[in-house]
């Protein structure tokens, strides 16, 4: 089971209010409600931060010197001329 800790904040009387609110459509609690959205949050950035270093750790897919072109000769290849 996991350890909870209570925590106070502090919040604006017109977000106390919208938090209420979707606490009841909920049927939980305001405290319970921050929760999960600070859990999806986290969890969020934890995967984003696991997809960055998967792209990260990938091989390049272009074989250069470290010259790349400017972005207007990557483009001029295409052009009519």
């Amino acid at each position: 089971m996991k350890k909870l800790r209570n925590v106070t904040i502090t919040l604006d009387e017109e977000v106390a209010r919208w938090a209420r609110m979707e606490a009841a459509k909920a049927e939980t609690s305001v405290s319970r409600l921050l929760g999960k959205i600070l859990e999806e949050r986290m969890s969020q950035q934890d995967e984003y931060s696991k997809a960055m270093k998967r792209a990260l750790a990938r091989k390049p897919f272009l074989k250069t010197n470290g010259n790349y072109p400017s972005r207007e000769e990557a483009h001029e290849r295409g052009r009519l001329r």
